[in-house]
């Protein structure tokens, strides 16, 4: 194992409490918490264990607006060797991404490419299948457990009816879920010793990636208010208030 590309993406923190803007174009971003999607931090906790394990490189990549180095950086200061972003104003869509992920995967060679399952601003769970297919490589999706030997690596997929064990050949693409590791928490030295790493910034065009949106929003609403709950003594005053109800 040579080199890992890490695809992460900047989303509002999960901690943040998601405004719909009164205009119903979006959410509010203006002043909110940007942090690292956390799907793709499990992805990047995974890639450093198997470079502690191999000394393999890693790479972490993003595409977006300049304040995405902010999250490359949190990245670096996790372990990453280097990172490159993509930086465009643009909203990506998934397609896209895998593009430009494919983009940078015939320049770096990498032997693995991972990020998380889905983003949590669009759970769209669609940009690594994209990549995969467009790489023309295998990819593993959902997983909770992966192990790389001679070439090969066995990613243990979490499915509606369970568990399942796969084997592919590398490269590949892997997507994983929550159960496969925790991200290690960063420290203040680390954080420090991020700032001389190599971050470069290079732009779509730049790749040979044709920017354009195939998908329109029409409107963002928030979810419908919720009524306020009420406490019953027992089993019978829930039967009766579920009765009045007309829901039994």
């Amino acid at each position: 194992m040579q080199k890992i590309l890490v695809c992460i993406k900047r989303v509002v923190d999960y901690n943040v409490r998601v405004r719909v803007k009164p205009d119903g174009r979006g959410v509010m971003l203006d002043g909110v918490k940007m942090s690292v999607n956390p799907f793709d931090e499990i992805a990047l906790e995974e890639a450093l264990r198997i470079k502690e394990r191999s000394g393999a490189e890693v790479v972490a990549v993003s595409i977006g607006v300049a304040d995405t180095q902010q999250q490359l950086r949190t990245a670096l200061a996790m372990g990453a060797d280097r990172a490159i972003l993509v930086q465009t104003d643009l909203g990506v869509e998934p397609l896209i991404a895998a593009q430009t992920f494919l983009a940078l995967a015939r320049k770096e060679n990498p032997d693995l490419i991972l990020l998380g399952k889905q983003a949590i601003d669009d759970d769209a769970n669609q940009t690594g299948q994209m990549l995969a297919a467009l790489w023309d490589r295998p990819q593993a999706t959902y997983a909770s457990k992966v192990a790389l030997n001679e070439g090969k690596a066995t990613v243990t997929r979490e499915v509606d009816a369970g568990l399942e064990t796969i084997e592919i050949d590398l490269p590949a693409v892997i997507t994983v879920d929550l159960r496969l590791n925790e991200p290690r928490y960063v420290k203040l030295p680390d954080i420090m010793k991020a700032k001389k790493k190599p971050l470069d910034v290079t732009s779509l065009d730049a790749l040979g990636v044709a920017a354009g949106a195939l998908l329109k929003t029409v409107k963002t609403e928030p979810p419908a208010q919720r009524q306020k709950g009420i406490m019953v003594k027992d089993a019978a005053e829930l039967v009766g208030f579920l009765k009045k109800k007309g829901l039994i």
